[in-house]
C-alpha cells in the first residue's frame, strides 16, 4: 500500500513539474491604473492556487474555532486526584479484573 502511494505522490509530482515546464511563456498581467508586468505563466498559476488554498484556510477558521470552543465545553472533566494505589473496591475490581497466569 505504501509503495502505491509514493507511486501515485511520483506520477503527480512528475505531471505538474511537466506542467510547470510547458507553461513558461511570460504571461501579461494587467494591473489598475495601466500597471503591468510581465511572469512566466507558471508563476501566475501558482500564486492564484495558493492565494485560493488561503482564502479557503481562513473561511473556515471561525467554523473550526466554534468546533474547538464547542468541544472543549463538552469534554469530561477529568477527576483532580487519582490514588496511587491499586484498585481494591469492588466495582473496581470488575472494571479490570486480575489477570492470572502471566
Amino acid at each position: 500500500m505504501r509503495l502505491l502511494v509514493w507511486l501515485l505522490r511520483a506520477f503527480l509530482f512528475f505531471t505538474l513539474f511537466a506542467f510547470a515546464l510547458n507553461n513558461l511563456q511570460p504571461a501579461t498581467l494587467h494591473w489598475f491604473f495601466g500597471l503591468q508586468s510581465q511572469t512566466p505563466l507558471v508563476i501566475v498559476v501558482l500564486v492564484a492556487f495558493a492565494a485560493g488554498c488561503a482564502a479557503g484556510v481562513l473561511a473556515m477558521v471561525p467554523s473550526w474555532w466554534r468546533h474547538r470552543t464547542v468541544a472543549r465545553r463538552t469534554a469530561p472533566a477529568e477527576p483532580a486526584t487519582r490514588s496511587a494505589g491499586p484498585a481494591t473496591t469492588p466495582a473496581a475490581l470488575l472494571e479490570h479484573p486480575p489477570r492470572e497466569g502471566l
